[in-house]
């Protein structure tokens, strides 16, 4: 694929809501409103100040995917939050948007990145698995995982 990553200093949502087809907002967040509501995601769910979210473009300039990194415990560990890649670039999209997050969270300062994903969603678990990152634990149907940064940079 070839994307590029475009950090959303704006926190400008416009274009993930324009992306994200209304029968896909409970996948990206299960508490959110639908209709998508741009006011509750930039206050609710990405209010933090630490919170920082990238779109991914595709060749033609056309923003095709978002995610977001929220800090964990500390500025080392980033959490992935709210993944989402449109429909018609997911075939074969997963590793280099991994690639893309872990960059990102390497240029936030960030020596581990976590996650939690549902065990339901094969397709982006094996696609963690696949970029490296370690299954921590499972419970309620979500498996949590984990990428230590400086271990990938040494190997």
């Amino acid at each position: 694929m070839a994307f590029t990553l475009r950090r959303n200093h704006l926190r400008d949502l416009a274009p993930l809501a324009s992306m994200l087809p209304e029968a896909e907002i409970s996948l990206l967040n299960p508490s959110a409103k639908v209709p998508f509501d741009e006011i509750e995601w930039q206050q609710k769910w990405l209010g933090d100040p630490e919170d920082v979210s990238f779109y991914l473009r595709d060749a033609t300039g056309r923003d095709v995917g978002f995610f977001a990194l929220r800090e964990g415990v500390g500025p080392e560990v980033r959490h992935l939050t709210y993944v989402y890649i449109c429909e018609e670039a997911r075939g074969g999209a997963a590793a280099e948007l991994t690639e893309h997050v872990e960059q990102a969270a390497r240029a936030l300062g960030a020596l581990v990145v976590t996650l939690k994903v549902e065990l339901d969603n094969a397709p982006a678990f094996n696609a963690y698995l696949s970029a490296g990152y370690e299954e921590l634990s499972r419970r309620k149907g979500m498996a949590t995982m984990r990428l230590d940064l400086e271990k990938r940079l040494a190997e």
